[in-house]
């Protein structure tokens, strides 16, 4: 498959590019900027993009990627640092600069194969302090702004372009526009990356493969797809296992069990283990002590089952792209943001392999493939849920009081947000509540009662977020709700913080 490798140098935004490309229909890969020029190679790509960055490319201890990399003759495009990087390789010169962050007006100085098509100027997303002082002999600037003379440059002869803002986040107007030119008209990739072809790919590599698989489902959108694709694949090999660990919405356990019963047709046990993991986390406070717990218990309840049920080969998860970029085990060099259970949370005696069809795929790619696969509508649209439940929506020890509270309080903002027609609009809502206590004042008595935080946010594929809007009328009903109905809590308050900074889940 034609495909564009993106090499990271520790920006936020690395993954996004990935992603903005893959909208263009052709497929995006992200590796670390260490890769050397033969192991690139080797990926045949039809084209490399170097990411943004932390680093001043002037310091010593600057990441650089192998000097070969720029003679492949492959077409290269940087963006922030990686515009920098493009500089300092051909011989210009890189100064510190004032430092320009927000959106800034491009103005499109010559309408060439990477900005073609854009007018003559758009608004573009800045995040840098320093600067092209000197572009490199055989460049000439195509766009620039009133803080950044050289914005954009481009060797058209050489097929080598610099641009100093992000075309990748969703603040650059017409940004994927620009990825789609270097990619498409710039590389000449093909646009065959879609998710038709990524099942037909992925249900011929897994036939192959030998032994039976045991699947962790969930009940969500990701474990389902995962577990439908290897069934297509290997049939009656599969197996599959869902853990009732207790940290699940409210009546979700039974919704599960009859939407695996009415709707398809796999081969499915629960597994009760609410007191053992409940048992685990008592006295933990720590969020990534939290996910850790839950992970290795998981892993100790599918390897008993195993054991008793098998043989069993494999361990099938739903595992996707944002779990594996913040857990810090991708190939680029991200930090570590928060454990996944399912990937940081793997225990290092897990006696089976571990299968993850969707590891490289983001959530809105996996919901094409449910439609695709025929999946019912109110599973395509449910709400992502975090793998280890309410442990991390639950600040502080889990406990009976604040697990009820999560439960009841958070469905109850589920259910006002499809009374007002608001559910499917949204990309993420919820409750959380912590060990925070407030004073209020029932009938005619004080009452010092828990904090519940509502959390409601818009996304697209989990990796940024911006939190909703909301009509203050329908937080008003969900906030008297929650009050009236619910024993104990004094204080409803609605989190207004985006990621980043913020992370969706609150641990």
């Amino acid at each position: 498959m034609d495909k564009i490798v993106v090499l990271d140098f520790g920006s936020q935004y690395s993954h996004l590019i990935c992603r903005r490309i893959r909208d263009s229909s052709v497929y995006a890969e992200l590796v670390s900027y260490k890769i050397s020029s033969d192991e690139l190679e080797k990926l045949e790509p039809n084209g490399i993009i170097f990411s943004g960055g932390p680093a001043s490319i002037y310091n010593d201890s600057a990441p650089k990627p192998d000097k070969a990399i720029f003679e492949l003759g492959i077409p290269i495009l940087g963006i922030c640092y990686g515009h920098q990087l493009i500089v300092d390789n051909f011989g210009g010169k890189v100064k510190r600069a004032n430092q320009e962050y927000g959106s800034s007006s491009l103005i499109i100085d010559k309408s060439t194969d990477l900005l073609s098509g854009l007018g003559d100027y758009m608004r573009a997303w800045m995040s840098h302090g320093d600067e092209a002082e000197k572009i490199p002999e055989g460049f000439q600037v195509i766009g620039h702004t009133n803080a950044s003379a050289t914005a954009a440059i481009a060797d058209t002869q050489r097929k080598i372009y610099g641009i100093q803002f992000h075309p990748e986040v969703v603040h650059t107007e017409r940004g994927t526009e620009i990825l789609k030119n270097f990619a498409v008209d710039i590389c000449h990739a093909k646009q065959e990356w879609t998710m038709q072809n990524f099942i037909e790919k992925t249900v011929n590599e897994i036939s192959q493969i030998e032994g039976n698989v045991l699947c962790a489902v969930s009940g969500g959108i990701d474990s389902t797809v995962t577990s439908l694709l290897i069934q297509k694949a290997i049939g009656d090999r599969l197996k599959c296992i869902f853990v009732d660990n207790g940290l699940l919405r409210y009546n979700e356990e039974k919704e599960i069990q009859n939407m695996f019963e009415n709707s398809f047709s796999l081969n499915l046990t629960t597994v009760a283990a609410k007191e053992r993991f409940l048992s685990k986390l008592k006295g933990v406070k720590d969020p990534e002590e939290k996910r850790k717990i839950i992970g290795e218990e998981f892993i100790r309840v599918f390897t008993e089952f195993a054991e008793k049920n098998g043989p069993f080969t494999w361990l099938a998860q739903g595992t996707l792209y944002p779990d594996v970029i913040e857990s810090g085990v991708s190939k680029g060099p991200a930090a570590v943001i928060k454990t996944h259970h399912n990937v940081g949370g793997l225990p290092d005696w897990l006696n089976l392999k571990v299968l993850e069809p969707l590891r490289f795929l983001y959530k809105d790619e996996v919901r094409k493939i449910a439609k695709i696969l025929g999946l019912p509508e109110k599973l395509v649209t449910r709400h992502p849920f975090p793998g280890p439940g309410l442990a991390v929506r639950i600040i502080g020890e889990v406990t009976d009081k604040k697990l009820q509270i999560c439960k009841l309080s958070s469905r109850i903002v589920e259910d006002e947000l499809t009374a007002a027609g608001w559910y499917e609009k949204v990309w993420q809502a919820y409750a959380t509540v912590g060990d925070d206590r407030a004073v209020g004042v029932v009938g005619d008595e004080r009452k010092y009662g828990n904090v519940v935080m509502i959390r409601v946010v818009n996304s697209v594929d989990a990796m940024t977020a911006d939190w909703t809007r909301l009509p203050t009328e329908l937080l008003e009903k969900m906030s008297n709700r929650i009050t009236n109905e619910i024993e104990d809590v004094t204080w409803v308050s609605y989190v207004i913080s985006s990621k980043p900074p913020a992370t969706i889940e609150p641990q």
